[in-house]
């Protein structure tokens, strides 16, 4: 079951018509990466005291879904779809609003990753299994929490990260072996697949401020100050992504949804996880 879903996966972001740009053949997203988490491991259970109780566990959505006793959640399904260096070069040399290849791979492209959580909850059905993507379980929302901020009830990186996809960084976001640029997306079922083995140090050994103390570069891309050397001001960031660019760049690119993205792009973690040297590129 592990190789038909990896290719699956592989074969639907490739010939996929949705993952390309409107009247072009280039494509929103790269190769994907494909990670597995056992939907029992203990990190499931931490989120609840990381995050917040809100946080679900696969337990409880597989639950919600097929019935207690019924669906039995066994493993997390997890993937990274990269997002093209079209979009990523297009982006670079933005200052303060995105690009409209990032904007539109935000909304368009992040309908294609709908579409393929749909298409292999599909498909495990037909394989026989039991599926179910978190965030179209009806279970998903977002939280405004006071000790952490803005959160949800499912949070894709972080079951990335127990996928052993990657490791988050300075601005909250997730930095994987092709950088920190893409989209996440996850699906739950009763089959049972081998863990990806996690071989990063701590949650945040990717991130160069994090791990050593340096870089800190995306910060000054940041267009409102939202990120500093204490963190991501999630608000700020919100209050600038859903609110001023919503107006600006969504009026101007013609979608709702825009994204920002300056601070995953002109950075050293763009396209892969860096080392010190790459500061000086």
């Amino acid at each position: 079951m592990e190789s038909l879903i990896l290719d699956e996966i592989i074969r639907f972001v490739r010939e996929g018509p949705k993952n390309c740009f409107p009247n072009s053949d280039q494509p929103y997203f790269e190769e994907p990466l494909i990670g597995f988490a056992a939907a029992k491991d203990p990190l499931f259970s931490d989120y609840k005291k990381i995050i917040g109780k809100f946080h679900l566990t696969p337990a409880k959505i597989m639950e919600n879904v097929y019935g207690v006793g019924i669906g039995e959640a066994k493993t997390v399904i997890c993937w990274i779809l990269p997002i093209s260096e079209t979009a990523r070069s297009s982006n670079r040399a933005k200052k303060r609003m995105p690009s409209r290849e990032w904007a539109l791979t935000r909304a368009y492209g992040e309908h294609f990753n709908t579409l393929l959580r749909m298409h292999l909850t599909e498909t495990l059905g037909f394989w026989g299994a039991q599926a179910v993507a978190p965030l179209l379980s009806g279970m998903w929302r977002p939280v405004m929490d006071p000790r952490v901020g803005m959160a949800s009830t499912w949070s894709e990186r972080h079951a990335a990260y127990a996928a052993g996809l990657g490791t988050f960084s300075l601005n909250d976001g997730f930095i994987t072996d092709k950088g920190i640029a893409h989209r996440c997306g996850s699906i739950v079922t009763n089959e049972t697949i081998s863990p990806t083995k996690r071989t990063c140090h701590d949650p945040w050994s990717n991130c160069l401020y994090c791990s050593e103390g340096t870089c800190g570069i995306c910060i000054k891309r940041c267009p409102v100050g939202a990120i500093s050397h204490q963190g991501h001001d999630k608000e700020k960031c919100q209050s600038y992504v859903y609110g001023e660019l919503r107006k600006s760049a969504g009026e101007l690119y013609g979608v709702m949804e825009t994204g920002c993205g300056l601070c995953q792009t002109k950075v050293p973690c763009e396209s892969g996880i860096p080392s010190g040297k790459d500061i000086y590129r």
